[in-house]
């Protein structure tokens, strides 16, 4: 009950009760009780006099000023005041439910001359009724969630929960409703709950990846005249796989020079994908068979790295052309309309052609001359060419003088004829090797070796020869044919 309240005694919920009175003897009366109203008092009301917001009265009151009426408990004196004539209850100052919300008072009524209680001492509450002076909190604020891009509309992102000091037995003062202040374009909030969910299916981490959310927690239900709290929600787009990579070009030339050894590094293509982490990882593939024997293809992040796998020859081939595949290992099915998730490029290595030395028809030559020819016995022959231009014609030929220290040989320089220039002798000596160099002749650093082995061939040169002196005798009889 708002306003002025009376109280006054009546009789207790078991009936009458016969008491000895003490102060009167043994004289029988019915002990009376007090029939307590609670009291209410608005919070936060400020007015020029105190306010009245109740009264206290007995029936032994008769209302000749003999009746006194005393107040004890929390707040006595300095918050409430009561009349001790009338049981008028004042209350002095402003009071806060929030911070308190009741007060717990005994009420007495004696009678003035004789000091007699004229009822029992009781305890009644004043209670502070709650006005909406506070508007909604957010204790957890500034939010921060993580929803995937492109999820579907209606994919829970996180939960906001405001708070109101307000009494939430009482009226409407503490009944939240959530909206959307900023950000309704793209996410929606359950009113009653606060759970924000997207709004659209589209939302690409590529284009945009954070978005700040306004939200908004209004008491009174929603209604006119309700207090209002606002929060932010920081909403991250987290990265899923909806982007195919791509070659930063289409076509790609290198060139490496023949002389490169395996392992080289002929060249690097560069790729795109806008996605984040393992939805950005990239395999390369060389897709021709014949090419993917001579290169190697191996991934650094986003880049393809072309890698020589076999020594290359100019002079067979000059170039060559392949493509290479770059491609997601794990695709989203959802997304697989965006696809395919690989792109192709051309690759042309051009080979350059390296001044390389002599070559020679055979590495190793075996050749042969008879014993005793006379000088200049002609043995064979070697023969090299400059492989880049496939002529001999500028090649010199000489004798590894440390392989002939003799000097039993000698080569013709420019047509590599090799002659014997002493007689040799199989029975000494039948095998010789000797070590041939060809020259480039306008680029003498540029040498090549060759193996010639001359092999003596026998003749008979040589009469017959007893391996010892024999001694024998014989009877001056022996007929002939004996010995």
């Amino acid at each position: 009950v708002n306003g002025v309240g009376e109280v006054r005694p009546g009789r207790s919920q078991g009936g009458p009760e016969r008491v000895q009175d003490p102060q009167w003897g043994r004289s029988p009366r019915r002990r009376r009780s007090w029939l307590w109203n609670q009291f209410f008092v608005i919070e936060e009301y400020r007015g020029p006099e105190p306010v009245l917001i109740g009264r206290l009265h007995t029936d032994m009151d008769r209302g000749d000023g003999r009746t006194k009426y005393m107040l004890e408990g929390e707040g006595v004196g300095s918050v409430f005041v009561i009349d001790g004539n009338t049981g008028n209850i004042h209350v002095t100052k402003a009071l806060d439910r929030e911070e308190k919300d009741e007060y717990r008072l005994t009420a007495t009524a004696t009678d003035r001359e004789t000091g007699r209680a004229l009822e029992p001492s009781s305890e009644f509450i004043i209670r502070v009724q709650d006005i909406n002076d506070n508007p909604p909190i957010f204790p957890d604020e500034p939010y921060v969630a993580v929803v995937p891009e492109m999820a579907n509309i209606g994919t829970s992102i996180t939960r906001v929960t405001a708070t109101d000091a307000d009494d939430p037995t009482y009226g409407n003062s503490a009944r939240l409703v959530y909206g959307i202040l900023q950000g309704q374009d793209l996410f929606s909030v359950d009113p009653q709950t606060g759970i924000l969910r997207t709004a659209v299916p589209d939302m690409d981490r590529e284009t945009q990846d954070e978005y700040l959310v306004v939200l908004q927690a209004k008491d009174m239900g929603g209604h006119l005249g309700g207090l209002t709290g606002t929060t932010t929600v920081t909403v991250k787009l987290s990265d899923v796989n909806d982007n195919p990579p791509h070659f930063r070009r289409s076509a790609w030339s290198f060139s490496v020079s023949e002389l490169a050894a395996p392992g080289v590094e002929v060249g690097r293509l560069t790729a795109t994908d806008p996605d984040l982490g393992e939805n950005a990882q990239l395999e390369f593939t060389i897709l021709d068979a014949e090419e993917a024997d001579i290169f190697n293809v191996t991934g650094r992040a986003r880049e393809a790295v072309i890698v020589l796998n076999k020594l290359l020859d100019y002079e067979m081939c000059n170039s060559y052309t392949f493509s290479v595949e770059v491609a997601n290992p794990v695709v989203d099915p959802r997304f697989i309309r965006k696809g395919p998730f690989k792109d192709q490029a051309t690759v042309r290595v051009m080979i350059l052609n390296a001044d390389e030395p002599p070559r020679f028809s055979q590495a190793v030559y075996h050749l042969d001359v008879s014993e005793n020819c006379p000088p200049i016995c002609a043995v064979g022959r070697v023969h090299a060419v400059d492989p880049d231009t496939g002529q001999s014609s500028n090649i010199r030929y000489s004798i590894d003088p440390q392989s002939d220290p003799e000097a039993l040989f000698r080569i013709a320089s420019d047509k590599g004829f090799i002659s014997a220039v002493v007689e040799l002798d199989r029975e000494q000596e039948q095998w010789h090797n000797i070590s041939v160099i060809a020259t480039q002749r306008d680029n003498p650093n540029l040498v090549s070796r060759a193996v010639v082995a001359i092999e003596t061939l026998d003749q008979n040169d040589n009469a017959p020869e007893l391996d010892r002196q024999y001694a024998t005798s014989v009877c001056d009889s022996s007929a002939p044919g004996q010995v």
